[in-house]
């Protein structure tokens, strides 16, 4: 059901990133040439004079107002926001937020604010999953797939690049690799791959003619440029949120903040009036290595400056395009000193920049090869999103995503690992031969025996043959104890009703761990199936030795040629 409904989602999340794009089209045409047309406009073409310092200002205050007078969650990347909803918010986007992202992103855009609209049609992608996730009777993790699955079918439609978007729903916004999700996710993308010719074009959006350097030598060079950019995402990600706190001690009300900005994005534009808009152009000049090299330099600069204040204002835009044109600028530049075309140097930048900056390698690395068409340069794009990566982790602590969240108070790690429960099962970490009571000992000896040398809150209370009758604890005796009239009852009368769950050796602790949540009981008995004869306990404290156990094999060393292995007798008692 799930994924039939996913197909629903991809649609509209493909028809959203038309209209997105439409909007973008009829906001830059009328802010920066006076006409209402939803054409394709160009913001270098325009003609305006020292108006090109206003006109950004003019859409950051109208996108203030949005925000303050319409909804605040229009505000920011867009991507952060989405992650939030998924883990913080059960998956709920509300119709407003649908509304008024796509709208205040056009808006921001088409005055000349530098971002792209990536984040935007993630945000808006997924705010139509779960919408349409709201109008059935779903479950939190069913919203959630929706959510995602919108998120990348209009990543999809807007960018040609169906594999990039499942490996950021997987890297950035899943936080599982489930076939639950995997699969809608992959549906709802199909769908929008499907219906982009006829929306937005079937061609690549950035096709690259460089030809990939031949010899080893290119991956090494790759991976070295793609550290170089790594740095650079993670100063970027710095020099943001810096920029964000310093927006935050301004004595006026956040309302302002993205005109404020935009003062520095229209004083940008007069310098260069490329950095104003999404600069997809200067995207495609910097793979055809069409640009000159001092241009390249004043890109790079102004480009990053305008973006980081933009941004930092608390302004609606995406990240993806700019953090694109930077990491190319960056790349042909460094590429300038290596053989080859620098067009492919500037490629493995934008590899390189989305990985260290978004902690997204696999997708950083597809991604490039997927917006140029040269499938052929994908082990050069992996070298390069590797050491992104591993620079970025090393000299940064989240992600330029991630980061804006825990500032929020709300820490999150973008790393994937088995859930240490269900590594190992209840009989390999269950106390073995646990001190049992047997079903024909008085109540009143029990009651006796717990107050007297109980070691244990509870104990199995076995039959003659060693099979599980109940369980008896502390309360129960405090409890006989105190209404009295049982005294000579034996225990297996007085346990027998009571419902008791019970594992096998072979279940995971994962499922002994619910048990234990779902039933209050500390202790769990675990029984061999057929004949219920008590094989071992395991408590809470069992439970929480497996993650201390495997942590600790984790960290261990051992000596060259040795060996070590997970020892599941660490956590039996």
């Amino acid at each position: 059901m799930l994924g039939a409904m996913a197909l629903v989602v991809g649609a509209g999340g493909a028809i959203g990133a038309f209209l997105l794009v439409r909007l973008i089209g009829i906001a830059t045409n009328l802010f920066w040439f006076g006409r209402l047309s939803a054409a394709p406009a160009t913001i270098t073409a325009a003609r305006v004079g020292g108006l090109a310092a206003l006109i950004p200002v003019a859409g950051g205050l109208i996108v203030g107002l949005m925000a303050r007078f319409g909804s605040d969650r229009i505000r920011g990347h867009g991507i952060p926001e989405a992650i939030e909803t998924i883990l913080f918010g059960e998956s709920r986007l509300s119709f407003k937020v649908a509304v008024l992202k796509p709208l205040s992103s056009a808006i921001a855009i088409g005055s000349g604010g530098p971002f792209g609209a990536e984040g935007p049609i993630i945000m808006t992608g997924g705010a139509i999953g779960s919408l349409f996730a709201q109008c059935f009777h779903l479950s939190a993790a069913e919203r959630k797939t929706l959510l995602v699955a919108g998120a990348a079918a209009g990543m999809t439609a807007i960018f040609g690049t169906p594999l990039a978007a499942i490996l950021l729903a997987l890297e950035v916004l899943l936080f599982e690799w489930k076939p639950r999700s995997f699969v809608p996710v992959v549906a709802a993308v199909l769908v929008a791959l499907a219906g982009r010719p006829l929306l937005l074009g079937a061609a690549p959006m950035f096709p690259a003619l460089a030809r990939e350097p031949d010899g080893a030598w290119v991956f090494p060079a790759a991976a070295g440029i793609g550290a170089a950019v790594g740095l650079f995402a993670a100063g970027l990600s710095t020099a943001l949120y810096r920029i964000e706190d310093l927006f935050h001690r301004l004595p006026v009300h956040w309302m302002w903040w993205p005109a404020i900005g935009a003062c520095v994005v229209g004083v940008g534009g007069l310098v260069d009036p490329r950095v104003l808009g999404a600069g997809y152009g200067n995207i495609a000049a910097l793979l055809a290595a069409s640009m000159p090299l001092r241009l390249v330099l004043v890109l790079l600069v102004v480009k990053a400056v305008v973006w980081l204040v933009a941004l930092g204002s608390g302004t609606s835009g995406g990240v993806l395009a700019p953090i694109l044109t930077l990491g190319g600028a960056a790349g042909l530049l460094l590429g300038r000193m290596l053989p080859g075309d620098p067009g492919f140097w500037a490629m493995i930048g934008m590899a390189g920049v989305m990985s260290g900056a978004m902690r997204a390698p696999l997708t950083g690395a597809i991604f490039a090869a997927e917006l140029t068409g040269r499938f052929t340069a994908l082990p050069a794009t992996i070298a390069a999103a590797g050491a992104a990566h591993a620079v970025s982790v090393l000299v940064m602590r989240r992600s330029i995503l991630t980061e804006k969240i825990a500032r929020r108070g709300r820490h999150i790690l973008q790393e994937y690992t088995v859930d240490p429960l269900d590594l190992l099962q209840a009989g390999e970490i269950m106390t073995r031969d646990p001190a049992t009571l047997p079903g024909a000992m008085p109540v009143s000896e029990v009651v006796g025996f717990f107050g007297r040398s109980a070691k244990y809150r509870s104990y199995p209370v076995i039959d003659e043959a060693g099979a599980l009758i109940g369980l008896v604890s502390r309360a129960d005796a405090l409890r006989w104890r105190v209404e009295g009239g049982l005294d000579a009852t034996a225990l297996a009368d007085a346990v027998s009703d009571v419902a008791q769950p019970v594992a096998f050796p072979d279940t995971t602790s994962g499922v002994v761990a619910d048990l234990i949540l779902e039933s209050g009981i500390g202790r769990i008995p675990i029984v061999e199936a057929g004949t219920r004869r008590v094989l071992g306990i395991v408590s809470r404290q069992d439970l929480l030795k497996i993650r201390s156990a495997i942590r600790r094999a984790e960290m261990r060393r051992v000596r060259p040629l040795g060996r070590t292995q997970f020892d599941t007798a660490s956590v039996s008692k």
